[in-house]
């Protein structure tokens, strides 16, 4: 076993096959892909990589095995089993673009499809089929989608899912806030393994003693997310190097094909010939005005999700708006994160006679309503923002009318010439 020191965990302990892993090059690129993307212009510690967030999953898959195998559940598991969900939480951010997700809300393949071909051939697939039989590298995929039918698929991607107990404390520690804060011992020591009373099939569950460490896994989630990720100055950096990338590909300054090969400042290097105006403000810490902004809360289920969805469409808005502010095109930028499972919650729980019942929106009774309270923490989380490149006069009111519109109408006021502000 080789043993890394780790500034979260202290030791983290590499077996063979992980050591192996650890030194293709799909893994030591991360090494130069900052795992929180633009957040370190607002928390200038937060300069730490995916390869550090990736030992540290390791970590928590191994001790939360460890854990399982003690009590016995694990008896009735294949031991390969093991082996392919630590391989798989090592891996499950090969795929990542640079600057952490922000390329999928352009419209970029997600991480884990963008994995697909960094696991199933080249040096991580030779390894793991070396180690683990001709069906591991398939097995090691389906597991980062959530599609295996594995009894420790859960421990990888699900509610309980370990790769957010280290990103949740490493962001905090590293950001320097007191936000991240999880019941790590309470929780891994609450994982089980129970019939799912939807599959008939064992799979990864939470014991109801656990529910209150799971709360504090979904508390630190939302104040991380509303903090940090979420940071208007943050969202404002991202939303500036989307239009970055997303002109940087239309125009053909960069390949259409092979975003998940370049590290973050690879791709950046590669756009300074042309000197675009936005990576020179990006370099130099000159970031977009908030004009207006809005919560999901306020704005409801479907106001303002095109700019989300459709790409394209909102780079027209754009690029109309800022002609009407007397800007040039490129000098606004609307900013809505994806709609994403932050807080969800869907997992089996044992309750304390026995007893296994799935955990989903109808809640549990005698405990706390986990679904419906993630469902209010998103919203107040989630914010709509108009940005500027520098403070201009606006009416906020025809903002609001204007990113409330259904994406239909904003598409025949587009083409009509018809001003988008009245």
């Amino acid at each position: 076993m080789k043993v890394i020191r780790d500034p979260l965990w202290n030791n983290i302990r590499l077996d063979p096959l992980a050591l192996t892993l650890v030194d293709t090059p799909a893994m030591q690129r991360l090494r130069y892909v900052r795992q929180l993307g633009y957040a370190f212009l607002v928390y200038p510690g937060a300069s730490h990589s995916r390869f550090e967030h990736a030992l540290g999953a390791y970590h928590m898959a191994r001790r939360t095995i460890t854990l399982l195998a003690e009590r016995g559940e694990l008896d009735q598991v294949a031991p390969v089993e093991r082996e392919l969900t630590a391989a798989a939480m090592l891996l499950h951010d090969v795929g990542h673009y640079p600057f952490s997700h922000a390329l999928e809300e352009i419209g970029a393949l997600n991480h884990e499809s963008a994995a697909a071909p960094r696991i199933t051939t080249g040096a991580v697939a030779e390894a793991l089929t070396a180690a683990l039989g001709d069906g591991a590298p398939a097995r090691v995929l389906a597991m980062m989608h959530g599609a295996d039918v594995g009894p420790l698929q859960g421990l990888v991607s699900g509610s309980i899912d370990l790769d957010k107990i280290d990103y949740l404390k490493r962001d905090a520690m590293m950001c320097g806030v007191p936000y991240g804060e999880v019941d790590v011992d309470r929780l891994l020591d609450s994982v089980v393994i129970v019939t799912d009373p939807g599959t008939g099939r064992p799979g990864v569950g939470i014991m109801e003693k656990g529910l209150s460490a799971l709360e504090s896994l979904l508390f630190a989630k939302y104040q991380m997310y509303r903090n940090i990720y979420w940071h208007h100055a943050v969202r404002s950096a991202t939303a500036m190097y989307k239009r970055l990338v997303d002109d940087a590909l239309q125009s053909g300054a960069l390949p259409q094909d092979g975003l998940a090969d370049w590290t973050d400042e690879g791709l950046l290097h590669a756009l300074l010939p042309s000197a675009p105006p936005l990576l020179m403000a990006l370099r130099e810490r000159r970031l977009y005005k908030r004009l207006a902004q809005w919560s999901a809360a306020e704005l409801g289920q479907e106001a303002g999700e095109w700019i989300a969805s459709d790409r394209a469409l909102a780079v027209a808005v754009e690029d109309r708006l800022a002609v009407e502010l007397g800007l040039a095109p490129g000098d606004i930028l609307l900013d809505y994160p994806a709609k994403t499972q932050m807080l969800g919650v869907d997992l089996p729980v044992q309750r304390r006679g026995g007893t296994v019942e799935h955990l989903t929106s109808s809640g549990l009774v005698g405990a706390l309503n986990l679904p419906a309270l993630s469902e209010q923490l998103y919203h107040s989380a989630r914010w709509l923002r108009v940005f500027a490149v520098q403070r201009v006069p606006v009416n906020v009111s025809q903002l609001w009318t204007l990113v409330t519109r259904d994406a239909e109408s904003l598409r025949a006021a587009l083409a009509d010439g018809q001003p988008l502000l009245s």
